[in-house]
């Protein structure tokens, strides 16, 4: 098994939002805003190439929204899917699977595409097999009124629609269910979203852990700082507790889909409860 970390592109989301009730002068000490209260946000996935298949794990928003809609999410620098596939020898056309941690635009846009002639849409990753779980995406298709402007149709329908969508089972009460023959673990948690899934990937001897939105940055580590997007807070933060608690007991090596500035953390205990250890690059880690 081999993993390459793949930039989607970065944008901007805003602060307020990103910390829920946490007072601006607390959150922007680790998150700094710009004139427009936005902070950084990256789209970081993860490809996982695993004998012959290559497993992409979430895709970023992708490019076939409008200007209208880019403009409320301020992109910024120059990464995309393609060029960080090339960089490592890959082309879309080689992914075998693509995992949705979630189907919220920014996890899962990028799965789908405009079709040539801009009059209907097409996969992203033609001879990919799509990844989600049964009640997630009857959440997402049949959305709330709160999540409805995050779970876009032309997202998520024609997934189902290439014949090749595939769901991964809740093994009942477990904390980690195997993801069928992807070679990870999965923790579902539900304050994000309903059945979000979390990636436990053993490499190198060591335990990486996709972050998706559990911990969108290295600055939502205390337990208070959850995010305004968030359905259930009150479900995050013994989700987030929980999984905190074991991540430093474990040294867990946390991949983070959102923070700009920290590819990889670990954590540590303190007076003060969990804290952020130490950051570092992927490539300070595995190779």
């Amino acid at each position: 098994m081999k993993l390459y970390p793949i930039e989607a592109g970065n944008f901007k989301l805003d602060g307020g939002a990103m910390f829920g009730v946490v007072p601006k002068s607390l959150w922007t000490r680790t998150n700094p805003a710009d004139s427009n209260n936005m902070i950084d946000i990256a789209a970081r996935c993860l490809l996982i190439e695993d004998g012959d298949r290559l497993i992409l794990i979430d895709t970023g928003m992708g490019d076939k929204q409008s200007d209208k809609f880019f403009s409320y999410y301020f992109p910024w620098g120059d990464d995309n899917i393609d060029k960080s596939l090339k960089k490592y020898g890959f082309h879309r056309d080689d992914i075998t699977d693509v995992f949705m941690t979630h189907l919220h635009f920014d996890h899962c846009g990028g799965c789908i595409k405009w079709n040539k002639d801009r009059t209907g849409y097409e996969p992203a990753f033609k001879n990919a097999r799509f990844w989600s779980n049964k009640d997630h995406w009857d959440w997402a298709t049949n959305p709330n009124d709160r999540e409805k402007a995050s779970f876009l149709k032309e997202n998520i329908l024609p997934m189902e629609d290439t014949g090749r969508l595939h769901f991964i089972d809740k093994n009942g009460s477990k904390s980690l269910s195997k993801a069928d023959d992807l070679g990870f673990d999965v923790l579902f948690v539900d304050g994000h979203t309903d059945k979000q899934m979390i990636p436990h990937i053993n490499y190198k001897g060591k335990k990486l852990v996709f972050m998706a939105d559990l911990l969108p940055t290295a600055g939502h580590i205390p337990l208070p700082y959850v995010m305004g997007y968030d359905t259930r807070p009150l479900l995050t933060l013994p989700e987030k507790k929980a999984f905190l608690e074991t991540a430093a007991n474990e040294n867990f090596y946390l991949f983070m889909e959102h923070d700009a500035h920290n590819e990889i953390i670990t954590l540590k205990h303190t007076e003060k409860g969990v804290r952020h250890d130490q950051s570092f690059t992927f490539n300070e880690i595995f190779n």
